[in-house]
């Protein structure tokens, strides 16, 4: 449940990977798609090109700094 005063993410347009199948509703981010694989990981059937608008992700963890050794 949301409420008027929850910030809504900013949405990008962004290439995702969808199944042709119209029975099955998976899709893929093109970043998080195996470069060979374009097969539905769920139904295993032909994937298609498209776009979606969706929120931007962070695709690597920041480092976190290291504690010193006396920390420990």
């Amino acid at each position: 449940m949301t409420t008027s005063d929850d910030p809504k993410p900013k949405l990008k347009p962004t290439k995702i990977w969808k199944c042709k199948n119209s029975d099955c509703k998976a899709w893929v981010r093109d970043e998080f798609a195996a470069e060979s694989e374009q097969a539905c990981p769920i139904c295993k059937g032909p994937m298609l090109r498209s776009m979606r608008h969706l929120p931007a992700v962070q695709n690597k963890a920041k480092p976190q700094p290291r504690k010193p050794k006396s920390d420990f």
